[in-house]
C-alpha cells in the first residue's frame, strides 16, 4: 500500500502527521520525500527522528520554494514524476507501506514539467493500492482550503481517504471548535487524526506512545 500525505497549504503540520501515520502503520513502513527544498532539518530526518521508521529523501534543492521554482531558479535538474513512480514502485515491493509526504499543498509542482503529487499518486494508482490523506487546519478559513484540496484531488480521480487535523490547540477557539465538526460535512472526508497542538515538540519516546491514541 501507498499512502499519500498531502496538504491544504504549507506548515499545516504534514510532516508530524506523516511522522503519526508512520507509526500507526507500523511496523513495516518507509516514509519518502520525493523532494525537500530548504530548511535545516529535513522532513523526512523529522519524521525518523520522531517516529524511528525507514525514511528516504530522493532530490534536495537548498532555497526554500516549491520544488519547480527552486529548480528553475538554480537552473537544477530535478526526477520526473515518472521517476519518481518508479522510485516509490520499487519501495511498494519491499515494505507492506510506503508513505509519501508532499511539498506544500496538493497542487505545488514537484518537477518542471508541471507534474504533482496527484499526478504522481494517480500513476501509481494504476498498479498499487493507493490511499491519500490531507492534513489540514482546524482554524478559521480552513473550510475553504480543505473543500478546494478535496477537489482537486477528486478531479483527478482520487478520493482522500481522510482528513488529518494538523495542530489541535487544547483550548480551541469558537471557529476551530466548529470546524472539527464541519470538515468531514463539508468534504464528505472523515476525520482520520487529530493531532495536538505541540505534537512534533514531543520528546520520540512520548510522540510514539501517544500516536496510536489520535487515531480515530
Amino acid at each position: 500500500m501507498i499512502v499519500f500525505v498531502t496538504g491544504t497549504d504549507t506548515g499545516v503540520g504534514k510532516t508530524v502527521a506523516t511522522a503519526a501515520l508512520a507509526v500507526h502503520l507500523g511496523p513495516d513502513v518507509v516514509v519518502v520525500k520525493p523532494t525537500q527544498t530548504g530548511t535545516d532539518e529535513p522532513d523526512a530526518e523529522v519524521v525518523r527522528r520522531l517516529a524511528g521508521c525507514r525514511v528516504a529523501q530522493l532530490a534536495h534543492l537548498p532555497d526554500p520554494l516549491a520544488p519547480d521554482t527552486a529548480a528553475r531558479l538554480r537552473g537544477t535538474a530535478v526526477p520526473a514524476i515518472g521517476e519518481h513512480a518508479t522510485r516509490l514502485a520499487e519501495l511498494a515491493r519491499r515494505y507492506e507501506v510506503v508513505i509519501v509526504e508532499g511539498a506544500g499543498g496538493a497542487l505545488v509542482r514537484l518537477d518542471t514539467a508541471g507534474g504533482t503529487l496527484p499526478d504522481l499518486a494517480a500513476e501509481l494508482a494504476r498498479d498499487h493500492e493507493v490511499r491519500v490523506q490531507v492534513v489540514t487546519r482546524v482554524g478559521l478559513g480552513t473550510l475553504n482550503h480543505t473543500e478546494l484540496t478535496v477537489e482537486a484531488l477528486r478531479g483527478r480521480g482520487l478520493d482522500p481517504a481522510g482528513l488529518v487535523l494538523g495542530s489541535v490547540p487544547a483550548k480551541p477557539d469558537l471557529a476551530e471548535r466548529c470546524n472539527t465538526t464541519e470538515l468531514p460535512r463539508v468534504t464528505g472526508v472523515p476525520v482520520l487524526a487529530a493531532l495536538p497542538e505541540g505534537a512534533g515538540s514531543l520528546p520520540p519516546g512520548e510522540f510514539r506512545a501517544r500516536a496510536g491514541s489520535w487515531f480515530r
